[in-house]
């Protein structure tokens, strides 16, 4: 498996919306805690660590 960067979700501004949704009236440190959670919960959902890890790298670009 590759780490897919191309656009992949149908409708990108109806997720986007439900993210920020997802996120109002949070503290900053609940906020994170979201973010943090959903990042596992994406992870384990690929689970395959080299595409993690290129998810990673990418990142930090």
């Amino acid at each position: 498996m590759s780490l897919t960067l191309s656009p992949n979700i149908p409708d990108p501004d109806g997720f986007y919306d439900d993210l920020l949704a997802a996120h109002e009236g949070l503290t900053e440190a609940n906020s994170n805690a979201l973010n943090a959670r959903l990042i596992l919960i994406l992870a384990n959902h690929i689970g395959d660590r080299e595409v993690l890890r290129k998810a990673l790298e990418v990142a930090g670009e």
